[in-house]
């Protein structure tokens, strides 16, 4: 009886739950959501796979959810069409958990999924089945036609694996629940400046994915001064002949740096290639995008082995606990439903698209409905008879808009969309090394590059990576550009001039008969080319002849580097709006002006009457004026009254005595023996001194008035120039009728002497050298025309002229360019060394003796002083050292007592000589007395007491008398 109670309560209550449940399940809102993939890739198993394991593992976590997705699974087999037939007319095959397969249209999808059934009633996503919202396609070029059929009937449409920029914003209802292509471009292009690589080569795969990046990327480079030299297209289908044939295209130039954008199934055809065309080897450098590096393991060995050194980029996914659990399941369930791909990862793929359908759901519960109605309403208006016309969906912007405002956690770290696509995140820096990458990096926003190791480095800070592994198994940065085998030399044209050789010289080799090209300014082109970060190989080709007669017209060389004779030209080349219209010019790598020397009249210094002594010399005798007025003041101090009183006539009386001194003009008497030493050792050093720099102006005055001032030639005088140069013209421009040309420095000097000529016109360089020959006859004369200084020129749209300026302005800085010059033009420095010590001044050395004695004498004079004054004043000063009183309380007791009058003068006053009364009743003291109260109380104060019964008492010598 018991029993059958207990079964009658047992059935009551499993009544009442399916009662409920039922209930439940009718208040539930379904969402349909159509799964365009291709089915038969790689990435399109693990994007199934991931989908169905978050749709599970969503509702198992989420129990009371008051909606709930179905999905429905379409094979799009790659194909664009097929991809829009999927959002039109499928067959359905049985439905399998919150899952319904599906295949192509009027095809038997027998075995592709085991024992699956497969249904023949031939449905429609949008049409028929009213699907709410749309997952994939998985590829770009699938995804822009499906976005306009879900545009048009407002159903969202969301993916997971279509990278490329250029999808958005295409339409309101599309959503990139992944990084795009055009983030990671900072990243790549970072990676290009911190090595320096001035130029990169774009190979990118011939489809919508592949260009998507490609105006990103070369703006980046523009942005980062790296040109980029070539892009090449490998179509998706190329052939093998195809990408060696591109290959050796790309191996002919001189770039070495590529930046590869292309797919896997590409790369397992281009790789091996690169590495059979000898192009992974030391010297190159390939850079390859997020999408290969993600799927580096599924490529043969043989590809990840001719991959040894490349570089890559990969988002970087944080992680955690979850995301370890979540993938050891996901391992399982990918290898119970796809047995034939083992060799798979729960990648970026699979992560976003796990994170895409939890945003999907989050957003679904969100949408909630008060009443059933339809998803889609009727239009009839549209062509019925188009296989592609579609209703419109109701909840399909509520939908979108719930979408957008999802917040959450995922597996790939916060997922948050920001106009439609998913937050960016920081990127790995990847090199891959052995069986895959090793990471060497990390790119964060905003385009910094931070390694591991230097995290706590601030961002102005230069930060290294990690050692990288180049092609070649080497660890040395390669330079990035490197001249091809079979490319020639570049032809360096070279003007041969007579006279001025120290800047550019060519002689010819007597026993072989090759021209020898030498000089400071070829020696600095060396160094400049030696600073490229690439290496150019070069040859200089003499330009004109040998003999000295010989001119050359720089005009025409560089027509020749217009006419591609030469690929470069060398030399004291000014650069000028005539020559710039056919040839590029580099930065200059020497100063120009245009200048003129002749003979004329002197020229004052308004600062001569501080030429006679250098600066160290005046500073020093400053100084010593200085010490020597302080010593005397110390000296006199307590005994002489002229140097008492408040501190400002204290300060006066010590400049005062000391600058007075050089006129004889001080009148103040000297009490102290000690002080009339000081003042006769100095004033023998005012008489040197005085002496000297009388004799150096005088003799100063007297040469500059013999010298000759220059002033700038008329236009109607003789002027000369050198020959070929540019200067010709500026001077008949500028009214100058009568010019001269000449070849060297020695016919230049013969037509000022013999006045063939008034004056010489050259640019700011020759003018120096011309000088530095003869440095006593000739001087600039008091204006200068402005011009552009030497550069090198090359042929226009060269390469080169940016990379060269730039390692001039480096030379110029660290002063490389000046040490070739100060080698070259030795002559110059020794005459013009002459010709500044015949400007007499004395210097520092010439009195280092007599400041020595001197220095010597006075401080021995004040150091007997101090250790006088400490004798006598022993009893007192012990007394403060022992009291307990800080040390500036003790010195200021003994200053104190310093300055006080000292009461020997009282005694011998009576026998000065200008008869003034300094008896203890007049003066500052009137009485002896009143010394007595001020150095006991600073006693007194010194030990901390002020009692008028204190047994302290005063020095005895300061006693009354």
């Amino acid at each position: 009886m018991f029993f059958l109670s207990s079964l009658y309560v047992l059935l009551i209550c499993v009544f009442f739950f399916f009662c409920i449940n039922a209930q439940n399940n009718s208040s539930i809102t379904l969402f349909k959501v159509g799964v365009v993939l291709d089915l038969d890739s790689l990435v399109g198993r693990i994007g199934m796979t991931s989908l169905s394991l978050a749709l599970s593992d969503y509702y198992s976590v989420d129990r009371n959810y008051t909606a709930k997705l179905v999905l429905h699974v379409r094979d799009s087999n790659g194909q664009v069409i097929n991809a829009a037939l999927c959002a039109t007319d499928y067959k359905a095959e049985e439905e399998e958990g919150h899952i319904i397969y599906c295949c192509k249209p009027m095809e038997s999808c027998g075995g592709a999924r085991g024992s699956l059934r497969w249904d023949t009633q031939s449905l429609s996503l949008l049409k028929d089945e009213e699907v709410d919202a749309i997952i994939g396609p998985q590829k770009s070029a699938q995804s822009t036609f499906v976005i306009g059929l879900a545009d048009r009937a407002n159903v969202p449409v969301i993916s997971f694996s279509a990278t490329s920029p250029s999808l958005h914003p295409q339409t309101h209802y599309f959503v990139q629940a992944t990084i795009i292509d055009s983030i990671q471009v900072g990243a790549i292009v970072d990676v290009v400046k911190y090595f320096n690589w001035s130029q990169v080569v774009i190979i990118n795969e011939e489809s919508d994915y592949g260009n998507g990046i490609n105006p990103y990327l070369s703006n980046a480079l523009q942005d980062a001064n790296a040109r980029v030299s070539h892009r090449s297209l490998i179509p998706s289908a190329a052939t093998d002949d195809f990408v060696l044939q591109e290959l050796y295209k790309m191996k002919t130039m001189q770039t070495r740096v590529f930046v590869v954008h292309i797919s896997s199934s590409l790369a397992s055809k281009f790789f091996p290639k690169v590495k059979e065309a000898g192009m992974m080897s030391k010297g190159y450098v390939w850079i390859v995008t997020s999408g290969l590096m993600d799927l580096l393991y599924s490529l043969d060995s043989d590809v990840v082995e001719s991959m040894e050194g490349v570089i890559g980029v990969k988002p970087l996914i944080p992680r955690s606990k979850r995301l370890g659990s979540t993938a050891k399941r996901w391992k399982k369930k990918f290898i119970h439903d796809n047995p034939n791909f083992l060799q798979a990862e729960f990648g970026l793929y699979g992560i976003w698209a796990y994170d895409a359908l939890w945003a999907l759901a989050i957003a679904a519960e969100r949408v909630q409905f008060t009443e059933q109605i339809s998803s889609l309403q009727n239009t009839s208006f549209l062509n019925s008879t188009d296989r592609f016309t579609t209703n419109i969906s109701k909840k399909g912007p509520k939908l979108q808009e719930a979408l957008l405002d999802v917040s959450f956690q995922g597996l790939g770290g916060k997922f948050h969309l920001v106009n439609g696509q998913l937050e960016s995140s920081s990127f790995q820096i990847l090199n891959v090394v052995g069986k895959g990458g090793r990471e060497v990096g990390i790119w964060t926003r905003p385009d910094k590059i931070l390694s591991e190791e230097n995290v706590n480095i601030t961002s102005s800070s230069r930060i290294e990576l990690k050692s990288i592994v180049f092609p070649g198994d080497t660890t040395a940065v390669p330079k990035g550009w490197e001249v091809p085998v079979s490319g020639k030399k570049l032809r360096v044209g070279v003007p041969v001039v007579a006279g001025f050789k120290e800047f550019v010289r060519v002689e010819k080799d007597p026993q072989t008969n090759v021209s020898k090209v030498s000089g400071c300014y070829i020696d600095m082109f060396d160094a400049v080319m030696a600073e490229l970060p690439y290496a150019v190989p070069y040859e200089y080709i003499p330009f004109g002849t040998l003999d000295d007669s010989g001119s050359v017209s720089y005009d025409e060389l560089c027509f020749q580097v217009f006419l591609k004779k030469y690929d470069a030209a060398v030399g004291d080349f000014t650069a000028t709006s005539k020559r710039s219209d056919y040839v590029d010019f580099t930065l200059p790598f020497v100063a120009g002006g245009i200048t003129a020397v002749k003979l004329d009249d002197i020229n004052h210094d308004k600062w001569f009457f501080l030429r006679p002594f250098e600066r160290e010399l005046w500073l020093t005798t400053i100084a010593f004026f200085i010490f020597t007025g302080l010593v005397i003041w110390i000296l006199e101090h307590r005994l002489n009254n002229a140097y008492r009183g408040p501190p400002a006539q204290h300060t006066g009386m010590i400049f005062y005595f000391a600058f007075m001194s050089l006129a004889f003009a001080q009148r103040e008497r000297i009490v102290s023996n000690l002080a009339r030493f000081v003042v006769v050792v100095w004033m023998f050093v005012v008489l040197i001194l005085t002496s000297t720099y009388t004799a150096y102006l005088s003799a100063r005055v007297t040469l500059e008035n013999l010298e000759p001032h220059v002033s700038h030639p008329n236009p109607g005088d003789k002027v000369g120039c050198r020959n070929g140069s540019f200067i010709i013209d500026f001077l008949q421009k500028s009214g100058y009728k009568n010019v001269t040309a000449y070849n060297s420095a020695r016919d230049i000097n013969e037509a000022l002497v013999k006045g063939n000529i008034s004056a010489f016109f050259s640019v700011k360089p020759y003018t120096d050298l011309f000088l530095s020959y003869y440095p006593n006859k000739y001087k600039e004369t008091d204006k200068t025309s402005p011009s552009e200084g030497f550069a090198y020129v090359f042929e226009k749209g060269s390469p080169l002229v940016a990379d060269v300026s730039r390692a001039v302005i480096k030379l110029t800085d660290n002063g490389r360019l000046l040490e070739i010059k100060q080698q070259w033009i030795k002559e110059v420095n020794n005459e013009q060394k002459n010709k500044d010590s015949f400007e007499l001044a004395a210097s520092l050395e010439d009195f280092k003796a007599l400041y020595g004695i001197s220095v010597g004498i006075v401080a021995t004079c004040l150091l007997v002083f101090i250790a006088t004054y400490l004798y006598t004043n022993r009893d007192f000063v012990q007394r403060i050292s022992n009291s307990n009183t800080t040390f500036w309380s003790k010195a200021r007791a003994i200053g104190k007592h310093f300055d006080q009058r000292d009461p020997k003068s009282f005694r011998s006053s009576k026998y000065r000589e200008d008869g003034v009364d300094a008896s203890p009743s007049t003066n500052e003291n009137t009485r002896s007395s009143t010394v007595v109260p001020i150095s006991t109380t600073d006693f007194n104060d010194a030990n901390g007491d002020t009692s008028p019964n204190s047994e302290h008492t005063a020095s005895p010598n300061l006693q009354t008398r």
